[in-house]
């Protein structure tokens, strides 16, 4: 007999972890000073703006990934605007016309347990470790949130004068607290969890390279390479884009079915609104309340 669908944690389905691959798989978010400060500054104006409380980011050379935690259901807004900000930063700061982004759509992850959130924390934290770019988490680089968060400083970044206007309306600087929301439990025992494990995996993967023989690239030879390069492996392609994340089956198959509920309940009220009948469409529904106007049921 199957366990019940009803979780003894809270409900946080606003947790996510978001993903963005560069175009092409170009180095376009090679860390240097410049870039580093742009995609800070892009990200801060971002979560400002839609009310996202970021709890950690980290920018590798081609692509991103970002913990958040979406309190007003904005979170497609936050991509929207950050990914056009930090597009057009980078391409004027390049020099390029063309795409930054990969034409595949932003990889978004619902996180439906604090297990999940913790997890996907250590993944973004530990990403230039596990690729095996530095050996340690605090030698990358590029944009990682892990330090700030485990020592509680705000993010920080200057108006990037390569793309915006002295005089325009955006600040001359921008900071943010990287959040542990309360759902997570104490924030001291989630930032020390945190610090251990993400240690746990710098371990991990030093004792794999002292077996194989296989070095680190190094901090120094990231930075020297050139924002026009792509990695030489090869690319997973049709491979699975899970939608959310859990260890738990019960609690996935939970998500899922929330998930098919609200795709059936969306497009009932879809064509109902379409062939000009009355129509309330469910909770979470986005583009058409935002642009639309149409009316959304209250949770």
């Amino acid at each position: 007999m199957s366990p019940s669908l009803t979780r003894d944690w809270p409900d946080i389905s606003q947790f996510y972890l978001i993903t963005r691959r560069c175009a092409q798989r170009q180095f376009l978010l090679h860390p240097d000073a410049v870039t580093n400060n742009a995609f800070l500054y892009c990200l801060i104006a971002a979560a400002l703006r839609c009310k996202i409380d970021v709890l950690l980011p980290c920018a590798m050379s081609n692509h991103y990934h970002v913990v958040i935690y979406d309190r007003a259901g904005r979170y497609p807004e936050f991509i929207e605007h950050f990914h056009k900000l930090l597009a057009r930063s980078q391409n004027a700061l390049r020099g390029r016309w063309e795409n930054f982004w990969a034409c595949e759509q932003t990889c978004v992850v619902k996180l439906v347990e604090r297990e999940a959130v913790i997890d996907k924390l250590i993944y973004t934290a530990a990403n230039p470790v596990v690729d095996d770019l530095v050996d340690r988490v605090h030698c990358w680089p590029g944009v990682n949130g892990l330090g700030a968060l485990l020592a509680g400083r705000l993010l920080r970044a200057t108006r990037p004068l390569h793309f915006f206007r002295p005089d325009g309306q955006m600040p001359d600087a921008l900071e943010l607290p990287l959040t542990i929301p309360a759902d997570l439990g104490p924030a001291d025992a989630v930032i020390s969890e945190l610090r251990d494990r993400v240690r746990a995996v710098e371990i991990e993967r030093a004792t794999e390279r002292a077996r194989t023989g296989r070095r680190v690239l190094g901090r120094r030879a990231v930075r020297a390479q050139s924002w026009r390069d792509f990695p030489a492996s090869l690319e997973p392609r049709r491979n699975l884009r899970p939608k959310v994340a859990t260890r738990s089956k019960w609690a996935r198959i939970e998500a899922l079915l929330r998930n098919r509920a609200f795709a059936r309940e969306y497009a009932g009220a879809r064509d109902r609104w379409r062939n000009g009948f009355p129509a309330v469409f469910p909770p979470g529904t986005y583009w058409l309340h935002r642009f639309a106007s149409v009316p959304v049921l209250e949770t």
